[in-house]
């Protein structure tokens, strides 16, 4: 490992600078509370929630209990967790932070600070989602860096289409997880587009009882057959893990993704650019092919008008119906700051996701949405900017 926890506070890259008490007395005075959860987090809701870049970089231990641990590589999590132990749980609450994370990263250290803010219990979804971008825009700005690409997607929409196309289950399962995996969702496509026919296969029979089924249906089927044969696992398989299996071989056995299906899917991901032109071409697309989906797309509406109201030029925004961040918990909104002409670096990064706090031990679901900030990239390009300037002015 390349860091010293013992020498954090002496770290550079996660000592508190000059900016760090103007970044967060801004926070406090839009509503935020500062948060401080605990370095050593358990591993299970990483392992199980994040997205694959994630969990691919935690730095695992555990203790003398055998519960598995890790340092955080992330803060939204941790705020969630220490939200939903507190008093407040359920009840509108927002929190700021700024401190250290700790992830693989190749080259690079492994760890960095992070700031950002998170969000819980705001009925007004629109409001609040257009109230993170804005807040995300001033953090950038804070630091000197105004001229920036603001992409912004929605996986609600994705959702709400391939429900109205009531796809089986397990396409419907793979598509939406691969929605964040954009080669993995290429990917899931084309391999649904062709139908691999009938053929040779030991649990031919098993596969035909399954053809149609849902996840629930599998699960029981394959718990009978396992307590017949006296097993509960084969290679290390659980049961669950088995029987979804089996039902993907058996819904893709069962013919390919039809072929209007397919059409309206591509159509759909091909919707990128100005938002209230996208939101025409939606509506367009949901006519055309008999699909409910206007709540969906009222909803980014809405959220549209919610930005305008808070002085953003929404002609400035970029909107892509493919447009998603690789966080497997994400419900809704999706947006990433990037400065202009810096490639896929994100400055300032978040979303919605008002599913964790349900998966997280929350009695019942509760509205979540927030953003981080990429402080090590913000410094970078604000000291490029004053250089530059510093630059110029001698000459």
């Amino acid at each position: 490992m390349d860091f010293d926890m013992s020498r954090s506070a002496e770290n550079p890259a996660t000592r508190s600078p000059s900016w760090a008490d103007g970044l967060l007395s801004s926070f406090a005075q839009a509503g935020y509370v500062k948060a401080e959860p605990a370095i050593l987090q358990p591993a299970e809701p990483f392992l199980d929630l994040s997205g694959e870049d994630i969990r691919k970089s935690l730095y695992l231990t555990s203790d003398a209990g055998s519960e598995e641990l890790c340092l955080r590589p992330d803060l939204t999590i941790p705020v969630a967790r220490d939200y939903l132990a507190s008093g407040k749980a359920g009840q509108p609450a927002g929190f700021c932070y700024l401190g250290p994370v700790f992830r693989y990263r190749g080259g690079r250290s492994s760890e960095f600070l992070q700031a950002g803010i998170e969000s819980f219990g705001r009925q007004d979804r629109a409001a609040a989602d257009a109230e993170m971008l804005a807040l995300g825009l001033e953090a950038a700005a804070a630091f000197g860096i105004t001229d920036v690409d603001i992409r912004t997607g929605d996986v609600a929409l994705f959702t709400a289409l391939i429900d109205a196309l009531e796809l089986y289950p397990v396409w419907r399962r793979r598509l939406i997880k691969g929605f964040n995996r954009k080669s993995s969702l290429a990917q899931d496509i084309e391999r649904l587009t062709l139908a691999t026919g009938p053929g040779h296969n030991e649990y031919e029979g098993v596969l035909a009882a399954l053809a149609g089924s849902d996840r629930k249906a599998a699960l029981a089927l394959v718990t009978d057959m396992m307590s017949i044969a006296g097993a509960t696992n084969v290679g290390g398989r659980t049961l669950a893990e088995i029987a979804d299996r089996f039902l993907e071989q058996s819904t893709l056995k069962s013919g390919a993704l039809p072929r209007d299906a397919l059409t309206i899917i591509k159509r759909f991901l091909a919707i990128a650019g100005d938002p209230d032109e996208a939101l025409g071409e939606l509506r367009a697309l949901a006519s055309d092919a008999g699909l409910d989906i206007h709540t969906a797309i009222d909803q980014v509406e809405s959220r549209i008008g919610f930005m305008a109201a808070r002085g953003i030029e929404t002609g400035s925004i970029g909107f892509a119906t493919s447009f998603g961040r690789g966080v497997d918990y994400y419900t809704g909104f999706e947006f990433e700051l990037q400065r202009k002409g810096n490639g896929d670096e994100p400055l300032v990064a978040g979303g919605r996701y008002d599913g964790l706090m349900t998966q997280l031990g929350a009695a019942a679901p509760i509205p979540a949405v927030g953003f981080s900030i990429w402080i090590e990239a913000l410094t970078r390009f604000a000291g490029e900017a004053s250089a530059s300037r510093t630059g110029r002015s001698a000459s």
